[in-house]
């Protein structure tokens, strides 16, 4: 499950994120309901994914583009994050991300996704590439089970962004994504989320139990009207 493109200053939320200050049904946090929340929407896209994949060896969307995983990595590089860390990435979707950092080096990977067709791509994708020390798993993050703990690396790129856009009880589903993340996550240990839905001051309020900003990560940005600002935000939290 991801809401991304393959350009960092746009996102397939990006019609729901506009629709904050629409008419319409709008949720109380500001948010249009939206299928991009919902499993079904995400099955129907991985179905289609999987299927081009198998014809013509397409792998799909990057979300947020190859910057967006570039940038985590020299993220990881700088702070010389060990290479057998533990990384947990959730909302893998196609698992591409899952790819280059095992082609970087780093060895304890996990990839959930609470769409099977989201993993059964990836895990072709995986096999494509010849590699063999990623591990996958069908997951709703929140409703986690309890094999999964004890994270040194957390990452979201576009996961919370479209939990956000649940049409049932998306507030209610927010908490418990927090919760969720404090139950798998170290002590000290680093969650990296990217998001084209949230802006930094937004995101320091949804994290602010139990996690504290450790850095803000530069992302482009645009200008209009005289204007300058970021379309995605790109933090890294630590547990407390």
């Amino acid at each position: 499950m991801n809401a991304g493109s393959d350009a960092d200053g746009s996102c397939a939320a990006d019609a729901a994120r506009s629709a904050r200050t629409a008419e319409g049904s709008v949720a109380e946090d500001g948010f249009v309901p939206s299928a991009l929340g919902t499993l079904e929407h995400w099955n129907t896209v991985y179905e289609r994914e999987l299927q081009t994949f198998q014809e013509y060896g397409d792998t799909g969307e990057i979300w947020f583009g190859e910057e967006s995983m570039n940038r985590l990595i020299r993220w990881m590089q700088k702070h010389k994050i060990p290479l057998d860390a533990s990384v947990l990435d959730i909302g893998t979707g196609n698992g591409v991300f899952l790819v280059e950092l095992a082609k970087f080096g780093f060895s304890d990977i996990t990839g959930i996704d609470y769409s099977p067709s989201a993993i059964q791509l990836s895990g072709s994708i995986i096999e494509k590439e010849g590699l063999s020390n990623i591990k996958l798993k069908v997951e709703d993050f929140l409703n986690l089970s309890t094999e999964l703990s004890g994270f040194h690396i957390c990452i979201d790129k576009g996961t919370f962004d479209a939990v956000s856009l649940n049409p049932d009880s998306a507030i209610e589903k927010r908490k418990q994504y927090v919760k969720s993340l404090s139950m798998v996550l170290k002590v000290k240990g680093f969650f990296l989320i990217t998001s084209c839905n949230w802006t930094k001051e937004e995101l320091l309020k949804e994290f602010s139990e139990g996690f504290e900003l450790f850095e803000e990560l530069s992302t482009p940005t645009f200008s209009f009207g005289g204007k300058s600002g970021n379309s995605v935000a790109a933090l890294v939290f630590q547990k407390k």
